[in-house]
């Protein structure tokens, strides 16, 4: 049985729609990422980048008590140094009842906007413009962690939501439901009325890259599911990226799927997400432990058999985009450390391994002009610690890591302490700038 239970109030300040957007400083074309078929250019030069995901920028750049600028400018120096150019970051959460949903919110059902937040963005961004780093901005999400559909699903229905790993509402039942957001015209009409509100903020800032529709929106968890949601999977893909492109021309627009594994495992359904010309490149992420491939507790004997699933995977998606002559971000990756631990002290052997698969198919890519123009480790900590023994997220934390609120802190995130994983990813940043004479 469904739960009904009030949507909550953020306490933010009320902004109209209207009020947000803002002048920005003239850019030039050049200063903008393009696409021209396989290939990503920025200033008439083949863009290649080594990219993190850091989802909680906007709230480290609040000018809030849980904010902290001073950390964020320390975080992005060192990514720089690293030569992590690319940062795929949350422009929404929505004030939420989903159980791990994080709090505070970018907004609640109505136009009450949080302006500590939408702030907070605005100096990422011009943080990020400093070093001449780019920005992916996902504008809601398909799972709980910062509401996201499901959220704006119980706002349309009279407050109706499930939450994910409800042991009375098993797999897959919380992406069954969530997918009924795109049939739901209340509720794409929420969501496109944010969209509108920040992609029209921003639509000439530079230092974005490219705006996403949402982070890992799927037709569904089950084919029963998703088959009658399809068509308007399909119009809300459409029709959420045409409604970008009008707003901010100079911006590329991408999904944000999670790849084959977020299209049931059909190749025509993520062919289809991705053929639309609105679209301007593929998304993949890789995730052998969630998926099952390799065993945790068992990194060294099931490690080999996970690799080889890895490189199928891959080789599915740059046949898939070569098919479609777009370029392919792995934007997405991450593995468990050695024992399957979450403290800082934990070795990283096996992830340092898999994050040198990864870098070497996209510098294989480079140097054959192929389509994988870049890829984003999932995620950044940083200085990042997790402020409870049982590495939970829980409201009022200020901590902010990139492993977020729905699992334990330290899971996937590479700490500032990780020095191997860190020498690998600088490693990369040499090898791909070589391949095109940086």
């Amino acid at each position: 049985m469904f739960t009904r239970r009030s949507v909550l109030g953020s306490g933010a300040a009320a902004l109209a729609g209207t009020a947000l957007p803002l002048p920005v400083a003239a850019a030039s074309p050049g200063d903008f990422v393009t696409r021209r078929g396989t290939g990503l250019f920025l200033g008439g030069k083949p863009h290649r980048f080594v990219g993190a995901n850091m989802w909680y920028a906007a709230w480290l750049g609040a000018d809030a008590p849980w904010g902290n600028r001073d950390r964020l400018r320390r975080e992005l120096d060192a990514l720089a140094a690293m030569g992590v150019r690319n940062l795929r970051i949350a422009a929404s959460a929505e004030d939420s009842p989903l159980r791990n949903s994080v709090k505070p919110a970018f907004r609640t059902r109505g136009s009450a906007w949080n302006p500590a937040l939408v702030e907070g963005l605005a100096f990422a961004l011009s943080e990020l413009a400093r070093r001449d780093m780019k920005a992916v901005l996902y504008l809601t999400n398909f799972w709980e962690w910062s509401g996201g559909m499901m959220t704006y699903l119980s706002w349309a229905n009279g407050g109706k939501y499930l939450d994910m790993n409800d042991p009375a509402h098993p797999w897959p039942a919380f992406p069954d439901m969530a997918a009924q957001f795109y049939a739901n015209a209340e509720a794409v009409g929420l969501y496109r009325d944010y969209v509108r509100a920040t992609v029209e903020r921003h639509a000439g800032d530079p230092a974005i890259m490219a705006w996403q529709l949402a982070n890992e929106p799927r037709p569904g968890g089950s084919a029963k599911a998703a088959e009658p949601l399809l068509s308007a999977y399909y119009g809300w893909i459409q029709g959420t990226a045409r409604l970008i492109k009008s707003l901010a021309p100079r911006h590329l627009v991408s999904t944000g799927s999670e790849g084959l594994m977020g299209s049931i495992e059909r190749a025509d359904i993520y062919r289809a997400a991705h053929g639309f010309p609105e679209i301007d490149y593929l998304t993949a992420h890789i995730w052998p432990l969630n998926w099952g491939w390799v065993d945790a507790g068992n990194l060294a004997g099931t490690n080999e058999a996970s690799f080889a699933r890895v490189r199928e995977y891959i080789a599915r998606h740059i046949a898939l985009a070569t098919e479609l002559g777009k370029p392919l971000v792995i934007e997405e990756f991450g593995y468990p450390r050695d024992g399957g631990g979450y403290d800082p002290e934990s070795a990283t052997r096996f992830r340092d391994l898999y994050y040198k698969l990864i870098y070497d198919a996209v510098e294989a890519s480079a140097r054959a002009g192929g389509p994988i123009t870049g890829s984003n480790f999932w995620a950044w900590n940083g200085e990042g610690r997790p402020a409870h023994g049982d590495h939970r997220f829980r409201p009022g934390d200020t901590a902010w890591l990139g492993d977020p609120p729905h699992e334990p802190q330290g899971w996937y995130g590479v700490f500032d302490g990780d020095a191997t994983t860190r020498a690998a990813i600088q490693a990369h940043a040499h090898a791909l700038a070589a391949t095109h004479g940086d």
